[in-house]
């Protein structure tokens, strides 16, 4: 691959390194608080911090970094991470506030709930803070890499 393909993916690459990086640190993270291995936890949505942000910031900023912040790509990439980190701290949020609701009806209600209904996913969406500290992260990592990358 010639130098100038390589420099156009390094974002995709950093964005997609940063996300597995912060979601592995949330499988670890629940090991080390409950002694015990929760491999859903490597791949379930939420939680601190929140790694869709962490990925769409990185991809932005690194895009900008390597392509220059007054591009249309880094316009494109900008705009859609801010549409991601809205979802995550809003939609995605009220949806696990909902599940957390009609799991407690379910409880209350039903004789032997495990046996008529499965229970929802609460753990959904992010607080403003989980995305900001996510963001946050990917940003400084795409800073790093760029710096790291282009001595």
């Amino acid at each position: 691959m010639d130098a100038a393909k390589e420099e156009a993916t390094e974002p995709f690459w950093i964005a997609l390194t940063v996300g597995f990086v912060v979601q592995g640190y949330k499988g670890f993270a629940a090991f080390l608080r409950t002694r015990r291995w929760n491999l859903r936890r490597f791949v379930e949505t939420g939680g601190m911090p929140s790694s869709h942000s962490a990925s769409v910031a990185a991809l932005s900023t690194a895009v900008g970094l390597w392509h220059g912040f007054d591009t249309a790509l880094f316009a494109v990439t900008l705009y859609f991470s801010l549409i991601v980190m809205y979802d995550a701290a809003g939609l995605r949020r009220a949806a696990g506030r909902q599940a957390m609701v009609l799991n407690r009806l379910i409880d209350r209600h039903f004789q032997h709930p495990e046996q008529e209904t499965q229970r929802l996913m609460e753990l959904l969406g992010h607080t403003p803070f989980e995305v900001f500290i996510g963001a946050a992260l990917g940003v400084g990592s795409a800073i790093f890499c760029y710096r790291v990358l282009h001595l």
